[in-house]
């Protein structure tokens, strides 16, 4: 790890163990950018930066010099209007109404460790031996405009992070209308564009297409991260696989309204940007004030989508998610949801308790209908008193009930909504977004409350401070069941309101930094309808979220596999569901139910008490199995063999950093007469070590594993799957 200046040159070299990343302050400074990519020595030549001349439709900010334009010119954030006719960075509006500016370089400072964002969440460094950060200071002389371009890089991990800030050092107002966090320029268009992409119950879908000339892009403007993208591109080489090519990733941290695009130009050039969306954003910077962007982690890749991946679950894992949990193992969970819905009472939710005990389920999670009046979605949201008709003797009551049962107790709450029948908005109407004299439209039967409102902030984080406070809670499921329409605040004046939906995201984020904060012991995990939300920004509140609504086994393959490009198992709940599925009326093995979901934070949805004997019996080896290897799973290093978006087959492996253990996991979805016999080829263990595989005779050496493979035993019907534990020979 290390930033380098070289003063001749006017190059920055930014180094991780296997990256460089490098930049020039060019001509009279503007800043370009050189070079991204496998890592190279520190001396260079000054040959990376090659300019011809254009003809008159690419003009010239030097009259000297025809050779020289911004829109041929590799830079690291550009702008738009004085010869760069690609998209633009940022733009700000001056007081005469024109959006023209001029960022030239100042100065650099290099840091050790990496300094936090205010008000946002980000990557962190543990001690400032393990990171820096070079900030780049860029100005405007015409209106005093400085942009602080910020770039971190980590000693045990090959991620370049980075940000904006910016500061209005002049004596007007501006008005950004877009601010972006990073950007970048490549010399070539030889890419494919790799997105993750879906709806509600079928999210973080694989998509991968080739780049071809114009913009492609993805982005929000719901108001979160939402099931239909995820703040997640990356661009990879035409022959990249799993185990090969070059990789380019790029994840936001954050959860709102983003963009994340490439542009390929007439030249063939490739520029790459990501941030928070401009549609629908402005934000007014008066003398002296700041905004500060969100962060953007760059990975590059020289073996893969695999190495990426695992590049980011590990980076993710320990320098993203946070706080006491961020190490343990999860628990097993039971959630009442699908069991009950609202219809249940303390001796209801005590009947499935005890099925829980007796199968060896560590936590019990009580769903929506614990307050207010809540028999139905389409009241009490805001409410977050204990419905007395349904626990006539309080929470306390029933968490201490589930305690004695040896099970934890957790609670569902969704604090961000508020129902049109509910006390809090009789009491209060206009805490929920909204514009005047247009409709309220509701989803779910519900509003929104104005989080960008200090005063809504503190009455959520009151009333829940409250409740956790009353009885003996150890996890948290933070719901999150509709997107933004009508987005305005009775609070901020009439030019303020485009700030709205960002300033929302920061007081959700203050609120969920401070609730966590107040109770470092339970455990928190997101949901927004399943995965509407499952983005860095709140996993570095809440270290795991609820995948998806869809708990069907089949369904589960491709939206897991989708998931894990970027977020690694640890923050993945995998529920076993019942029979028929609730989302798709599909029946699967409760084998290959269990298999799934195991290979993410396992619980189950549904009705224990409805069990066999025999599934009982088969429930509680799930569990017995899944507690010795959930660290590995868990924690361990995972890598994809079989792709359901590619076939009927799906296999994933997870594999200790030690490699002394691997856990291989196959599902067939539908069964094929007359078959040919088929091999399972591992990734990932040490060709050098002997295996046993758990269950079979005999051993295998790690490269027999990796080269010739597994024999895959025959699977007769439909919904199948098979699991190997292999484990080092001593």
């Amino acid at each position: 790890m290390s930033i380098i200046f070289q003063e001749a040159t006017k190059v920055f070299h930014l180094q991780t163990g296997n990256t460089s990343y490098i930049m020039q302050i060019y001509k009279e400074g503007y800043l370009a950018h050189l070079y991204w990519g496998r890592r190279i020595r520190e001396t260079i030549s000054n040959d990376f930066l090659s300019l011809k001349e254009r003809n008159s439709f690419s003009a010239n900010p030097d009259n000297e010099d025809n050779a020289f334009t911004l829109d041929t010119l590799p830079q690291e954030y550009p702008a738009y209007g004085n010869t760069d006719f690609r998209v633009p960075a940022y733009e700000v509006e001056l007081e005469n109404g024109t959006t023209i500016t001029d960022f030239r370089f100042q100065s650099y400072n290099i840091l050790k460790g990496k300094p936090k964002l205010k008000g946002l969440p980000a990557t962190y460094a543990e001690n400032e031996n393990e990171a820096e950060t070079l900030e780049i200071v860029m100005q405007d002389s015409l209106t005093g405009l400085k942009a602080i371009l910020s770039y971190t890089v980590f000693e045990n991990h090959e991620v370049i992070t980075r940000n904006v800030r910016f500061i209005n050092e002049g004596n007007a107002r501006l008005k950004l209308l877009r601010a972006l966090s990073m950007s970048v320029d490549f010399n070539k268009d030889e890419f494919d564009f790799l997105q993750l992409s879906g709806s509600w119950a079928r999210e973080r879908h694989i998509e991968r297409v080739h780049l071809n000339t114009g913009n492609k892009s993805i982005e929000s403007r719901r108001g979160a991260s939402g099931h239909q993208q995820n703040p997640f591109i990356a661009l990879l080489s035409k022959d990249a696989t799993e185990e090969q090519g070059q990789v380019y990733g790029f994840s936001l941290v954050y959860s709102g309204n983003f963009l994340a695009q490439a542009e390929v130009d007439q030249y063939h050039t490739t520029r790459v940007s990501m941030g928070i969306n401009p549609f629908g954003f402005s934000w007014i910077l008066e003398k002296g004030d700041t905004f500060q962007t969100p962060e953007v982690v760059m990975v590059y890749s020289s073996e893969g989508i695999g190495k990426m991946s695992r590049t980011y679950h590990k980076f993710y894992r320990t320098r993203l998610c946070r706080g006491n949990f961020r190490d343990k193992v999860r628990p097993v969970l039971v959630n009442n949801w699908e069991a009950t819905y609202f219809d249940f009472n303390a001796e209801r939710i005590e009947e499935i308790a005890k099925v829980g005990e007796e199968l060896g389920i560590e936590l019990f999670v009580l769903d929506d209908g614990w307050f207010g009046k809540r028999d139905s979605d389409n009241s009490s949201l805001g409410d977050w008193i204990v419905d007395k008709n349904k626990l006539p003797k309080g929470l306390n009551d029933l968490a201490n009930r589930v305690n004695k049962l040896s099970l934890k107790f957790g609670l569902w709450f969704e604090p961000e909504m508020v129902s049109p029948d509910s006390d809090l908005y009789r009491a209060h109407p206009d805490w929920c977004l909204h514009v005047p004299d247009r409709t309220r439209s509701m989803a779910r039967t519900q509003l929104i409350l104005d989080l960008s409102r200090e005063d809504v902030c503190n009455y959520i984080i009151k009333s829940v401070d409250d409740v956790l406070k009353s009885a003996p809670i150890s996890y948290v499921k933070w719901d999150m069941n509709r997107n933004m329409t009508e987005i305005g605040s009775a609070l901020l004046p009439a030019e303020r309101q485009k700030e709205t939906a960002h300033r929302y995201m920061l007081g959700l984020y203050s609120v969920m930094d401070s609730i966590t904060s107040s109770f470092p012991n339970i455990l928190f995990e997101s949901c927004s309808g399943g995965g509407g939300r499952f983005d860095p920004g709140i996993l570095c509140y809440m270290p795991q979220t609820w995948t998806s609504d869809d708990t069907d086994a089949v369904e589960r393959l491709k939206i897991q596999y989708g998931t894990s490009i970027v977020y690694p198992a640890c923050t993945m709940g995998s529920h076993v569901s019942a029979i028929p599925n609730h989302q798709v009326a599909r029946n699967t093995s409760l084998k290959m139910r269990g298999d799934v979901a195991m290979s993410g934070n396992l619980g189950y949805e549904l009705d224990l008490t409805k069990f066999s004997e025999v599934e009982k019996q088969q429930v509680k080896l799930q569990i017995i199995e899944y507690k010795e290897i959930r660290e590995l799973i868990q924690y361990g290093e995972m890598y994809r063999l079989q792709s359901p978006f590619q076939g009927n087959e799906t296999a994933w492996m997870f594999v200790a950093e030690n490699k002394k253990e691997a856990f291989v996991s196959y599902f067939k979805v539908l069964a094929v007469p007359n078959e040919q016999i088929k091999k399972l080829t591992l990734r990932g263990l040490d060709p050098s070590k002997d295996y046993r595989v758990i269950g079979e005779k005999g051993f295998y050496g790690g490269d027999e594993l990796m080269y010739e493979g597994l024999n895959i035993p025959e699977i007769r019907g439909d919904y199948g799957s098979v699991t190997w534990r292999i484990i080092e020979v001593v």
